[in-house]
């Protein structure tokens, strides 16, 4: 089941997180990593900023959660992540379609350009990588991250992105 998250799920979104980012442990740049990979701290400027998180839960338990900010004329896929044990289960499609079931808005998506698997899997779901160019503008426009993340980063448009 594909539920909104809510207060009491913090812990467990926070959780989800950070086991799934342990698969960029020796992947990003190693000044890039650190631990936690999110800090409470962190995800709760995440939510205050708009970020809404959706979960996956099985039995009771969220196994992957994927965040979607507003960002006026477009929305931002968010912190995606799935817990390392239900990996490869389909989880990450099933919330991404959903989110993208949200919103009328073009869609784009921010990840370590180290990442090919996550790369991989928005491709394969219809995203582009958009080139250099555009790449540093979306992510100066849209998003809040440091120079160093801008310059190890691609950014993902979703199906139907209206710029060439």
């Amino acid at each position: 089941m594909i539920r909104i998250c809510a207060d009491r799920d913090f812990d467990s979104i926070l959780e989800i997180i950070n086991d799934g980012a342990r698969a960029y442990k020796g992947i990003i740049p190693h000044d890039c990593w650190h631990e936690p990979y999110m800090a409470r701290p962190e995800l709760s400027h995440e939510i205050a900023d708009g970020v809404v998180f959706y979960g996956c839960e099985e039995e009771g338990v969220l196994v992957g959660v994927m965040g979607i900010q507003d960002r006026g004329d477009v929305s931002l896929i968010r912190h995606a992540y799935v817990r390392t044990a239900r990996r490869n289960c389909g989880i990450g499609t099933r919330l991404l379609g959903f989110l993208q079931s949200t919103t009328t808005k073009p869609l784009l998506v921010g990840t370590w350009a180290a990442a090919a698997w996550a790369i991989a899997f928005y491709e394969k779901r219809g995203y582009k990588v958009l080139p250099p160019h555009d790449k540093d503008r979306l992510l100066r426009k849209y998003w809040n991250i440091p120079r160093r993340q801008v310059d190890t980063s691609v950014v993902l448009a979703g199906p139907g992105w209206p710029h060439p």
